[in-house]
């Protein structure tokens, strides 16, 4: 079982000064769980090499017991510092994909054209496609063979406008994860905010923050185990 990971390059958050990038949890949990399993996890973004963590996920606040775990991880460390560039990898290789959040696919993944034809790529050969909390965001410009949006009639979820406020960068983000499915034809739901909650459509699985992203990889690796 071999899982494709897609992490953001972008470490800006727009123009406040502050840095971004994906949130530790929303990798980490995955990534174990995964792995736990017995799965193979490759780990590419971008422009390659070390994705930018959103020092946010780095809050004591914001610990889990799979961030713990990732900071005495050395060796996931390593691995994590030399992703493999996107243009590299190829859909034929891997049986899933998954894309962690954190705010910086906002700025590069809904726009980079080889993760807009990856995604294409794994729904069109019916693989499971697994996006949590922002990494929905990734799904901005990918559209179908009939020229369709991806989640245009998919159930799907993803992080939500109030909780966008909560956190204060409504005004910062270039657009709203739930605004921008609903505005290209997904059947968005939500939970309450910060609960866990996910969604499957056939093979695509969406979630809507960092406490739905085991939930995420657990529903990829029923669909491959099945």
């Amino acid at each position: 079982m071999k899982f494709l990971f897609v992490l953001t390059s972008h470490d800006k958050l727009g123009d406040t000064g502050e840095k971004t990038g994906f949130w530790i949890e929303e990798f980490a949990a995955p990534y174990y769980y995964l792995t736990g399993k017995g799965a193979e996890v490759t780990l590419a973004s971008p422009k390659g090499g070390q994705p930018p963590i959103d020092p946010s996920s780095d809050k004591p606040e914001n610990q889990t017991e799979a961030t713990k775990r990732f900071h005495n991880d050395k060796k996931l460390q390593e691995k994590l510092s030399k992703t493999l560039q996107l243009s590299e990898v190829k859909e034929k290789n891997y049986d899933a994909i998954f894309y962690p959040g954190g705010h910086g696919p906002l700025w590069d993944l809904a726009n980079d054209k080889d993760s807009i034809k990856l995604l294409q790529s794994f729904y069109e050969s019916n693989k499971p496609t697994g996006l949590v909390c922002h990494a929905p965001a990734a799904l901005k410009n990918v559209k179908t063979s009939d020229g369709e949006f991806l989640v245009k009639g998919k159930n799907v979820t993803g992080f939500t406008n109030s909780e966008e406020a909560a956190v204060q960068l409504t005004d910062i983000v270039p657009f709203l994860v739930e605004d921008m499915l609903k505005n290209n034809g997904g059947n968005y739901s939500k939970a309450d905010d910060w609960q866990s909650y996910s969604v499957q459509d056939g093979n695509l699985i969406t979630g809507q923050n960092p406490a739905s992203s085991e939930e995420v990889a657990e529903k990829l690796f029923n669909i491959l185990k099945n």
